[in-house]
């Protein structure tokens, strides 16, 4: 006699041990762009477990989640909240997953091969509690803004949302970020990392009481670094770990997000002043903080009208 087994109830029944690595994914409205990510992650043999957690999606991705939640045991999904915010979102996420050791991931980044055995790695051995962040990339191949950054303060933080720290060299002391420097070639501290990626035991997310919720959007992986080097942790930024990120696919609007991110940093900034002092500069800045947030979206806007209308006024070629 032969037992045929079916290859979905003998992962399923592999599952139902606690898994080791749990992958959390919050997805809001996210596009074609998600089904990739997807992908990518249940390619990487260390992935026994993707929860996902549907802050909103189009009919269309919704049907598709739930489909694939069907098919695929390694996969759970938790819908209908609503868009309850990326920071208790992914905190349900978190606390929903079985594994001992968590990723978490953006909906719209790519895991590449080797990524989180290489996130995994660089934890080891290391201060508790511990973040390690990936080395994040553009689809062009160039690294992307915001993977790797220094101390973020009222005052970098202005000078880099202006550019001002970037383009005059009196001023580029304080330019927060790091991707045009040579990568190290080995797993580094770093102030602060991208919530695109990065890798956390379970344990210490518990240790760190998770994303505070305060933030709904932006912001909260900023916090959850300095919380973990507060607490005598470390973070980590690992460059042998590739992650490509789309970004901006999203369907919310531009101005909606940085406004959220500007309201997350004067949060974050008022949170971390541990003196009179620095709560007032945090206060006296707050408004130019968020004015520099959100007139980002607002110039670039302009910017693409502005290019549109001299196309159309250009003369056609004789």
């Amino acid at each position: 006699m032969y037992l045929t087994i079916d290859p979905a109830h003998a992962r399923a029944a592999a599952l139902a041990v606690q898994p080791r690595l749990s992958i959390v994914m919050v997805v809001y409205m996210t596009g074609p762009a998600l089904m990739e990510s997807v992908r990518h992650a249940l390619a990487e043999p260390f992935t026994e477990e993707l929860v996902i957690v549907d802050n909103g999606s189009s009919n269309a991705d919704a049907a598709w989640l739930r489909a694939l939640a069907r098919r695929e045991p390694r996969v759970r999904l938790l819908q209908g909240l609503g868009n309850i915010g990326f920071a208790r979102a992914a905190n349900l996420g978190a606390t929903s997953a079985k594994g001992e050791e968590l990723v978490f991931l953006n909906p719209d980044a790519f895991l590449t091969p080797g990524a989180i055995a290489a996130l995994r790695e660089a934890a080891r051995d290391r201060p508790s509690p511990c973040v390690v962040g990936a080395r994040v990339f553009n689809t062009d191949g160039t690294e992307q803004r915001g993977g790797r950054r220094g101390e973020i303060t009222p005052v970098t933080t202005l000078l880099s949302l202006s550019k001002l720290s970037a383009t005059l060299p009196p001023l580029r002391r304080f330019e927060i970020h790091r991707e045009g420097d040579p990568p190290p070639p080995y797993p580094v501290d770093t102030p602060t990392i991208s919530g695109a990626c990065f890798y956390m035991t379970a344990l210490d997310f518990q240790r760190l009481g998770g994303f505070d919720e305060g933030y709904f959007l932006h912001v909260e992986d900023i916090d959850l670094c300095w919380r973990a080097r507060r607490q005598g942790g470390c973070v980590l930024f690992q460059p042998h770990a590739r992650v490509v990120h789309v970004g901006s696919t999203s369907r919310e609007s531009p101005l909606v997000i940085e406004w959220h991110k500007g309201k997350g940093l004067v949060r974050y900034f008022l949170k971390r002043a541990d003196s009179k002092r620095r709560k007032a500069l945090a206060l006296l800045l707050a408004p130019l903080i968020l004015g520099a947030a959100v007139a980002r979206p607002l110039l670039r806007m302009a910017h693409r009208r502005m290019v549109r209308s001299e196309a159309r006024l250009a003369p056609l070629p004789s």
